[in-house]
């Protein structure tokens, strides 16, 4: 089991849940490079360097501070950080309730956490988690996490309370200044009619299993190339259809991804078939 990254409860109204929080996704470094020097090509090592006593400073004795004037700095430490005057610090304070999709989650989402109850706190816990999926909202609360206050999402899913932290609305760009999305375009019916069926020949449930990521085999594919003296040539770059293709191009579209779903839907008993016959 992961070590649980915060402890304290989450509360609303006069019920107080206490909870344990993880980390619901990681990061897979699965490609990593070395940094090298480019006269010896051998790796390159980087020193936490003290200019005044000239010195090397290990990591495990680098000490916190907070300027508070010239050359003049408060030394922070672990235990002054877990003794903030911060009600965020320890709690959850849920402040209101949300329709579902009033959060855009394309903008607003940013680290994903399960919410653990602990043993005291699990009928609360699951109450508060169907009273969301009965009503389809979220509930919104601030949350002191990693040095940082953030403004949070908890939501249910696959029968566990989700957290996500979200931006702040400062942190938002605006989308003025982008080019293309100025001035009227005018869509054709027919254009439009096209596009609709191309989106509902590729329409399926959301199954992860689907995908995988590429990225390492391309990469080991470029060094074993830079091994053996080959040269990888680049994928050719995508060209968008022209304005007179564009009816032409949706129609194509379509045809390529029904024949896409019927050889997917053909190989999905297949599948289903071996998976069956391994186990």
């Amino acid at each position: 089991m992961p070590r649980s990254m915060w402890k304290g409860v989450v509360s609303f109204g006069m019920v107080s849940i206490p909870i344990r929080l993880y980390n619901a996704t990681e990061s897979s470094a699965k490609v990593s490079f070395r940094q090298l020097c480019p006269d010896h090509r051998s790796p390159i090592n980087y020193k936490r360097w003290c200019p005044e006593g000239e010195h090397e400073v290990q990591y495990g004795e680098i000490l916190k501070g907070f300027e508070v004037g010239k050359d003049r700095y408060v030394i922070i430490d672990d235990k002054d950080m877990d003794n903030i005057p911060l009600a965020t610090a320890h709690s959850i304070d849920i402040t209101e309730f949300v329709p579902s999709d009033d959060i855009e989650p394309g903008l607003y989402y940013n680290s994903a956490y399960y919410v653990e109850p602990e043993e005291l706190g699990k009928k609360p816990y699951h109450l508060l988690r169907k009273a969301l999926e009965a009503t389809s909202r979220l509930a919104v609360a601030k949350i002191a996490l990693r040095d940082r206050e953030h403004l949070c999402a908890l939501h249910s899913t696959n029968g566990v309370l989700l957290m996500n932290t979200l931006h702040w609305p400062d942190e938002i760009r605006s989308t003025e200044g982008l080019k293309g999305l100025d001035g009227e375009v005018k869509i054709n019916p027919k254009e439009l009619e096209m596009a609709k069926a191309l989106i509902e020949s590729l329409a399926d449930t959301f199954d992860p299993s689907r995908y995988k990521d590429e990225y390492r085999e391309a990469v080991m594919k470029v060094v074993q190339a830079k091994v053996e003296g080959e040269v990888i040539e680049a994928p050719p770059t995508p060209q968008p259809a022209k304005v007179m293709d564009l009816m032409e191009a949706l129609r194509a579209s379509v045809d390529a991804a029904k024949k896409q779903r019927a050889s997917r839907e053909k190989a999905q008993p297949e599948a289903k078939r071996a998976r069956r016959k391994a186990s």
